[in-house]
């Protein structure tokens, strides 16, 4: 597979963030998600987010304190996109990540060591996106074709047409695991 996604499994450093990642196949360990992203089906198009930088992302972000990784997917998806969670949520991958913070981004995370989650899941846009005063503040959201997701998504970076090709790929074959 490494082969086939020669940028999603490459090294990543995220300076924004204070981490590098390594992408893996499967689920990590559950203490050690911090961060739940969906790339969201909407019949066969992709929802994206746009904040008001020119930079197109999927939803997702930051897991609270307990929260179970599908209500911390299914709020994501709400606050970011305005979109509802019309299935079970399926995992790609993770990107296995150390900080190199001081201390954990919030209290109840863990750290050194955290785990960025992927997974894709059936949704519906039904609203605006709530945009909570703690989070981006998302001024457009779009269902696309796959092919122009593709394209929108290399704002966010390289890797993402191929975190995209390999969630239509697992979705179409039915056996990602679900969370």
């Amino acid at each position: 597979m490494i082969e086939r996604f020669p940028l999603l499994f490459a090294p990543q450093r995220w300076d924004w963030a204070s981490v590098d990642g390594q992408f893996s196949t499967g689920s990590p360990p559950d203490e050690l998600v911090t961060k739940v992203h969906v790339v969201g089906f909407d019949g066969d198009r992709i929802v994206l987010c746009r904040d008001a930088r020119p930079v197109w992302f999927l939803p997702g972000g930051t897991r609270e304190a307990d929260e179970p990784l599908v209500d911390c997917a299914a709020r994501e998806l709400l606050e970011e996109a305005g979109a509802v969670l019309r299935g079970p949520l399926h995992v790609i991958g993770a990107h296995l990540c150390l900080s190199d913070l001081p201390q954990p981004y919030r209290p109840y995370h863990p750290h050194p060591r955290v785990a960025w989650l992927w997974c894709f899941a059936d949704v519906s846009v039904e609203a605006a996106p709530l945009n909570p005063a703690d989070g981006e503040q998302v001024v457009e959201v779009r269902a696309v074709e796959v092919a122009e997701a593709r394209e929108r998504l290399l704002s966010d970076g390289p890797w993402y047409p191929e975190l995209v090709d390999l969630a239509v790929e697992l979705r179409a074959a039915g056996t990602a695991p679900t969370v």
